[in-house]
């Protein structure tokens, strides 16, 4: 009987992230990233080779397969190198630390990450993916002469290499030193910033830059908000037309849901298909807060797809999210694929449906002969269904009607297709902002399903990623990670506190400000303001990062400024006011000439220069207060901080809450209180006045 042993096998087989496992059976003698590897490094007076990425990145894959899976190349590593992998989704401290000697060197970054070290971790050569050898698309050094020509130099030219990753050093120790506090910054900070993104806009295929496209879910939230400030209509245009054309395009999902992580294209339409949590709980924020904003249905639509795709499959039986899912998977002739999965041609759908109905799916979702990728189609909605219908003489929920048990279908068969890998870990960090989602789309749209589903969330990750008071960072099957970081505590506690306010419960705002206590323990820099990636009981690297760029995860430090001054509005408590201008000072110099890549932090100078909305809702036995609640859901009210009360709980919650001092229902009836700048309406209980009370934005200064 043939044997299916793995001819090799590493250190790699111990770890418990998915990325590191996948490499663990390669023939290159990996070690994890630790004191192991640096102290053989030492012991044997050899450079490091470093290699980062995770694990639904594509070129992660090729990469592996190319190289390391090759025996010639891995003998040269165990000859010349020790050899490190690490997860970037596990250690988002080491990625960022040696990304940063990426873009130094190459003016770009991007996974996988290939950096090679002296044994004290200074970095003298980085890369991004290398092909393996001289000829591969095109190369004229690949990686395998690249590593005898590295070994070569540091062998004999050590004083140089040296000499050049100790500037490189201090040039990054530089880079990463936190700047100078400034005053506050006043509006014209956020008015040159929405100038500068407006300007990039793509007025033909909607979003902001050129191909490839990625989401940026906080560009978009900045926008929406200097729109109700100023009213200016060409910032909405630009939203909601960016909006309609990801949600019609390949990048969402059209049969399950969810959003892939970008589009290879400037019309949005072929996407690179991994799907990524923090993705969707941004997105599905974004398109939520669109919708409270224009009432356009199809914005709702998405959202309750994009989450009931993440309960559906990314939730784990615990109540926790998984990471990620893979870009590749098998396709019909059972060769691994990028969008296999998630690709269609007319005839699979005429072998599932009748004719009459694959013509018409084919239409409605650009099906066609050739296709976009390898002969398949990216499903997407080539029209707007409104026009589509009036093209087949229907109204638009006639032709819902029609198409939604047919995509229903297609979603059953897609099942049963080999599915891409799936990450399993559970970062917290990740979650948090799919608690935020929940929370804010379980109250907006009065879904108690998906409260339900952010209280299991929060459950889980209090009960398990937090030991002895201290947050970890992810958990992965029976597995506890490291600490946590900057990015878990602030963007948990926010989570944790939009439970609060959508569900009334006080014991998650008391989680949040204990989750937030953490990140004040060992984390704060009292010099600059602000927060460091890294705590006290995190290991040290060559620089320790503060972070302030606004990506694909926006910046801890800008939610923790939004936390803040979320929490001094609140609990009427100064010392987050303090917190949240610390950051904002300390971070004044990047808003005014970078405010483009802050847009979250943005945000929160655009929060500190408003008159924050108070709203209390007393709900007196017997009365659920729906007519008001129902304002309240559909209205966009970005700066605002909200209590809903039952009577009988206002008297021992207003101890800690001085919002709801002296409140109480009026006449037996629910009873809204609404306030600004410490300036307070008469209470009503007439729904109407109350929608008039909340559409009263205050001009930006």
């Amino acid at each position: 009987m043939a044997s299916h042993e793995p001819a090799h096998s590493n250190r790699l087989i111990h770890e418990s992230s998915p990325y590191l496992l996948q490499h663990a059976h390669n023939p290159v003698d990996w070690y994890p990233w630790g004191e192991e590897a640096f102290e053989r490094a030492r012991s044997l007076d050899r450079p490091i080779f470093l290699s980062v990425g995770y694990a639904t990145c594509h070129w992660c894959h090729v990469m592996e397969h190319e190289s390391f899976e090759d025996e010639a190349i891995a003998a040269l590593l165990a000859r010349e190198y020790v050899a490190v992998k690490v997860d970037r989704e596990e250690r988002p401290d080491v990625d960022a630390t040696y990304m940063a000697a990426v873009m130094a060197l190459r003016g770009q970054g991007g996974w996988p990450m290939t950096v090679v070290l002296t044994p004290e971790g200074q970095p003298f050569f980085a890369a991004t993916y290398l092909p393996p050898r001289a000829g591969v698309r095109g190369v004229r050094m690949g990686l395998e002469e690249l590593l005898e020509h590295l070994a070569r130099d540091y062998r004999e030219q050590r004083e140089e290499i040296a000499r050049a990753a100790g500037e490189l050093t201090a040039h990054l120790v530089a880079r990463a030193a936190p700047r100078p506090p400034e005053a506050l910054p006043d509006a014209g900070a956020l008015r040159e910033a929405v100038a500068r993104i407006a300007l990039s806009y793509d007025a033909i295929h909607g979003g902001h830059g050129r191909a490839p496209k990625f989401p940026r879910p906080v560009t978009l939230d900045l926008l929406m908000r200097f729109h109700r400030r100023t009213g200016d209509p060409r910032l909405l245009e630009q939203v909601v037309h960016t909006l309609r054309a990801m949600a019609d395009g390949g990048l969402n999902d059209q049969l399950g849901g969810g959003f892939h992580r970008y589009s290879v294209d400037e019309r949005w339409r072929v996407p690179h298909f991994e799907k990524m949590l923090y993705d969707n709980g941004q997105l599905a924020l974004t398109y939520l807060e669109a919708w409270q904003l224009t009432g356009e249905p199809r914005f709702r639509e998405v959202v309750e797809h994009t989450l009931d795709y993440l309960l559906r499959e990314m939730q784990a039986p615990e109540g926790a999210f998984y990471a990620a899912t893979d870009a590749d998977s098998l396709d019909p002739h059972g060769a691994l694929e990028e969008g296999a999965f998630f690709t269609w041609t007319p005839a699979e759908l005429e072998a599932l449906l009748p004719a009459k109905d694959a013509a018409l799916v084919a239409r409605a979702f650009g099906v066609r002969e050739g296709g976009d990728l390898d002969g398949r189609s990216v499903l997407h909605r080539p029209r707007p269904r409104e026009a589509l219908a009036r093209e087949l003489g229907l109204e638009p929920e006639a032709l819902h009607r029609r198409l939604e048990p047919l995509r229903l279908k297609l979603l059953e068969a897609r099942a049963g297709r080999p599915a891409p890998r799936r990450d399993e870990k559970i970062l917290v960090a990740w979650n948090g902002l799919v608690l935020s989602a929940l929370s804010r789309a379980g109250f907006a749209l009065a879904r108690e399903d998906y409260l339900e589903a952010g209280r299991r969330c929060a459950r889980r990750l209090l009960d398990e990623a937090r030991v002895e008071g201290e947050l970890l960072h992810s958990l992965t099957g029976e597995r506890r990670s490291g600490p946590a970081f900057l990015d878990d505590h602030a963007l948990l506690a926010q989570g944790l506190l939009d439970l609060f306010e959508a569900s009334g419960e006080p014991a998650w705002l008391e989680e949040a400000e204990a989750i937030l206590g953490g990140l004040e323990a060992g984390f704060g820099d009292d010099e600059a303001g602000g927060y460091f990636q890294t705590g006290a009981r995190h290991e040290a690297l060559i620089t320790r990062e503060k972070p302030d760029y606004d990506g694909a995860l926006p910046s801890g430090n800008s939610v923790a400024a939004l936390l803040h001054l979320r929490l001094a509005d609140l609990l009427q408590d100064p010392s987050h006011l303090a917190r949240a201008e610390g950051i904002l000072c300390g971070q004044a110099s990047l808003l005014r000439e970078a405010g483009p890549a802050v847009p979250l932090l943005g945000a929160a100078l655009e929060r500190r220069l408003d008159r924050v909305t108070e709203v209390v809702v007393v709900l007196p036995e017997g009365d659920p207060g729906e007519a008001l609640l129902a304002r309240l859901r559909r209205t966009y009210l970005p700066n605002r901080s909200l209590l809903v009360v039952a009577e009988e709980r206002v008297e021992a919650l207003a101890r800690r809450l001085p919002l709801l001092a002296g409140r109480n229902a009026l006449e037996g009836r629910a009873t809204a209180y609404v306030c600004r700048g410490r300036t307070c309406e008469l209470p009503t209980s007439d729904p109407e006045v109350l929608a008039t009370l909340l559409a009263e934005p205050s001009p930006l200064p």
